[in-house]
């Protein structure tokens, strides 16, 4: 029999920590309310004989201080009970000297590379994550329900984001950058008026990007569509200035030249600016703002030309990259970008075609922008086209007081996933059992989602002006609380899963790219999102299901599984668990079909959904690129590229990464062994994890994929 500790970890079962444990009890009371060593015999008995293969660790416990009270030794199960709460606090002392320590000593692996953007040799990302680890010990030690604690270290869920629990903020919103450009914000009790010109107003986005990111934890997007009367405005300015200055020495066409160059040069700066401040300001958690920038030409805008202008000039620059510390150009971390394709750009003869082929270059070389169809957007949300969230989590459609449909200055409460293979592994292919612990899990995830929506009710604006009382969401007064922003679906609470190709293998015995398959698939993801859709009509909260893009957590779920239920073909055997709905990396199948088959399951997760293309060598293959543009835009929502080389961000080297006899990634054009700095493809299976030793004791290298 196997006893399943509160951590998590599964053990064998060892009688004699039973009987020692009844022993220390019984030394502790008078010698009538002791019990003899023959019953404490029998007490194990019962325990060993009860024909299960596993044991939770408190079950036990139970059985013991039930056993006492049949046998009327009150006063031993009361000290028995004792013991127990003792060891309970123990267990709940603070956790967090270790861990903090190994951070400031640079050998706490787990945090090392938990966030590719973060260094932690740096002071100021050991400073986030010393606060983060102490909101940890405190989030499950006081926070938490204790239940939910132990499911989220058994791997059944995930509570997102613990170490930012203990704060009143929030995840990840959509900045309402034109409200704060056009009437103005405050930042640090500066007041910073609405710009002038383009160059300013993009200095002033960075700065409302970089003062949002450190007060809160997600990702924020933007809508550079924004920006477009403000490059008008510079436009303006510069025919003013012209006239005034050349007016009587130069012919209309020479003005218009020299405006046309004047306005250029501004564009270029602007958005060189937004791009090195971004890339250079440090946000207070020790990294780059994880900004995401929404690229939507909406031939309705009266600034679609200027609007035009500004995305090339970005694609421009992204396809340039900007030196790294060598001065060598490399591929930025940040900003993320977000193209829409339209019926104008959809490379069918439109007329921002030219717009799209520059994104295809850019994709080809920088991996950015991912795309977004809003033909089919607009199937999915009520007509809409909109920005996803900085941590591609999408908002529910939502109307004011006014009737008009509202995305910017809309945010995301928290979010919490379920492990869903391990679901199907506990209920061994049965699928009565596998439906009972699907609704068992929800519950507790619901339970988990409401302590995040509790956390941040009474929360008052005072707590972040940019974001309350400033425009980035709201303008609040003063002392005001945000419990009004919390309701009615104004911002969401998203629930993530993980392991629907794994699950269907467990339950169907085949992927669920095959019919069988995906019968099943697709009754569980409906099922998700009726139960979610139930969740947001019962409490008016909007909860939102969501196709996490959490790649860490693939290898958590996969690992503690494995530990558990140890090597289970096509499921713990991978080292890793598919993302939300996706295919197998290991499947052979082309990117259409792979387009094709995840856009039937995009739609049921409408709280966030992206799918993966991989083409290889797509530099040399441009063509193929565009044929999988033009193919997103009639089929799927949301979709990003990767292609089968590797890339080395220090010099900028795009052939193979090698492995050298210390089994590191080693560029071989510069030396670069900081995999922080290095983009290497999936090898083989696919596997995504940490290292191992095979079976005939040598070590393999499987490789990690960093997204930069």
């Amino acid at each position: 029999m196997k006893v399943i500790k509160r951590d998590g970890r599964v053990v064998d079962y060892d009688r004699m920590k039973i009987i020692l444990a009844m022993r220390k009890a019984n030394d502790e009371v008078p010698v009538h309310d002791q019990i003899t060593d023959k019953k404490m015999e029998d007490i194990e008995h019962l325990i060993s004989n009860t024909e299960r293969t596993q044991i939770q660790v408190e079950e036990i416990q139970d059985l013991i201080e039930h056993s006492l009270v049949r046998e009327q030794k009150y006063e031993l199960a009361k000290k028995y009970i004792i013991y127990r709460y003792k060891h309970a606090l123990v267990r709940k002392a603070n956790t967090t000297d270790e861990s903090i320590l190994s951070l400031i000593r640079n050998d706490n692996k787990e945090l090392a590379e938990e966030n590719s953007n973060k260094n932690t040799l740096l002071a100021s990302t050991q400073r986030d994550y010393i606060a983060g680890e102490v909101s940890r010990d405190l989030t499950k030690r006081v926070l938490l329900p204790d239940k939910i604690v132990q499911a989220h270290e058994s791997g059944a869920i995930h509570f997102h984001d613990a170490d930012y629990f203990l704060q009143p903020i929030f995840n990840c919103c959509l900045i309402h950058i034109g409200d704060m450009l056009d009437h103005g914000t405050v930042i640090n009790g500066k007041l910073i008026e609405t710009p002038k010109s383009f160059r300013v107003a993009c200095t002033v986005t960075t700065q409302i990007i970089a003062s949002v990111a450190s007060n809160q934890y997600g990702g924020q997007s933007v809508d550079l569509i924004h920006l477009g009367k403000y490059l008008r405005y510079s436009r303006e300015k510069f025919q003013k200035k012209a006239q005034r200055e050349l007016g009587e020495s130069f012919s209309k066409d020479q003005i218009a030249q020299v405006v046309s160059m004047w306005t250029k040069e501004e564009l270029q700066a602007g958005v060189q600016t937004m791009q090195y401040q971004i890339n250079t300001l440090m946000t207070t958690n020790g990294q780059s703002p994880f900004v995401t920038l929404f690229l939507h030409i909406d031939e309705q805008d009266p600034y679609v030309e200027e609007n035009a202008l500004i995305i090339e000039e970005v694609f421009r620059q992204r396809y340039q990259g900007i030196k790294n510390e060598k001065g060598v150009y490399v591929t930025p971390a940040f900003p993320k970008l977000v193209y829409v394709l339209d019926d104008h750009n959809c490379l069918k003869g439109g007329k921002y075609d030219y717009l799209t082929k520059l994104a295809a270059k850019c994709s080809a070389k920088r991996m950015y922008p991912d795309y977004i169809s809003a033909k089919k957007m607009r199937e999915n949300y009520e007509g809409n086209v909109f920005s996803c969230m900085g941590c591609r989590s999408f908002l529910s459609p939502w109307k004011d007081e006014n009737g008009n449909y509202k995305f910017e200055g809309r945010f995301n409460q928290g979010v919490v996933s379920i492990n869903l293979p391990q679901i199907a592994l506990l209920a061994k292919g049965e699928e009565a059992s596998f439906w009972r612990l699907l609704e068992e899990r929800l519950e507790l995830c619901f339970e988990a989602l409401m302590c995040r929506h509790r956390a941040l009710l009474g929360v008052k604006s005072d707590t972040s002006p940019i974001h309350w009382q400033y425009g980035a969401i709201a303008r609040l007064q003063k002392g005001e609380v945000i419990d009004r922003l919390l309701q009615n679906g104004y911002s969401t609470l998203s629930l993530g899963y993980i392991g629907v190709y794994e699950a269907t293998m467990l339950m169907r015995h085949c992927s669920h790219t095959k019919p069988e398959g995906r019968e099943f698939a697709l009754q569980l993801m409906q099922y998700l999102r009726k139960t979610v859709d139930k969740w947001k009509l019962e409490t008016k909260l909007g909860f939102a299901l969501y196709g996490t893009p959490a790649e860490s957590l693939c290898y958590r779920f996969a690992k503690i599984d494995k530990k558990r239920f140890g090597d289970v073909k096509d499921v713990t055997d991978k080292g890793y668990y598919t993302n939300s709905y996706h295919v197998d990396v290991r499947e052979q199948i082309d990117a259409f079909a792979k387009l094709t088959f995840e856009s039937s399951f995009q739609n049921l997760s409408s709280g966030g959904a992206i799918s993966l293309v991989e083409i290889p060598n797509m530099k040399h293959n441009l063509e193929a690129l565009e044929s999988a543009i033009r193919y997103i835009y009639d089929n799927i929502q949301y979709a990003e590229f990767n292609t089968k080389s590797d890339y080395c961000q220090c010099c900028g080297y795009d052939g193979e990464i090698l492995i050298n006899d210390d089994f590191e990634w080693e560029c071989p054009q510069c030396g670069n062994k900081d995999h922080s700095k290095m983009n290497v493809v999936r090898r083989t299976c696919g596997y995504l994890g940490e290292n191992f030793w095979n079976e005939g004791k040598t070590k393999e290298i499987r490789s990690r994929v960093i997204h930069l």
